[in-house]
């Protein structure tokens, strides 16, 4: 009845598949703390940076390394939304992974176009390749973008 790894039994099998999916949800428990503790560093210290800004009068000046901050911020919560979803369901869905690569490749987008406005002004040359590397990202968008369609067509049926 037993395997040729020595474990016997279905009993002992439960207990190990038991004693893996107890350490996968203390992982994930853990993940979830840090990821939590950074977002609320981040969030904080983006609030006070603001303020700082705006008392100032800058925001003009810092508005793209605001939002790049912020889109950061939302970065984050979507991968404590994956770790959360880990956790509850015991799978890995698609979802939450491809919002979290949308929103990774939407925030270089807006870093890009910050830089090459900067560059304009400046008359800065060239920008041939991040023009090449916005083209691909805007690839990347729509590419992304239809994977979460199709993902919510398919939950549909």
């Amino acid at each position: 009845m037993g395997s040729s790894t020595g474990i016997k039994g279905p009993e002992a099998r439960a207990g190990i598949a038991r004693g893996y999916a107890l350490v996968e949800d203390v992982v994930y428990i853990g993940l979830g703390l840090l990821l939590a503790a950074i977002v609320l560093v981040l969030l904080v210290s983006t609030v006070l940076d603001f303020g700082r800004s705006a008392l100032a009068w800058g925001l003009a000046r810092d508005i793209s390394t605001l939002l790049d901050r912020i889109l950061l911020i939302l970065l984050l919560v979507e991968l404590l939304y994956t770790v959360q979803v880990s956790f509850r369901e015991h799978a890995l869905m698609p979802e939450p992974f491809l919002l979290v690569g949308l929103i990774s490749v939407i925030r270089r987008v807006l870093v890009l176009t910050a830089i090459l406005g900067e560059k304009h002004e400046k008359n800065d040359l060239p920008v041939q390749p991040m023009l090449l590397e916005l083209a691909v990202l805007a690839g990347m968008i729509v590419a992304l973008t239809a994977a979460l369609v199709l993902l919510k067509r398919r939950d549909a049926r």
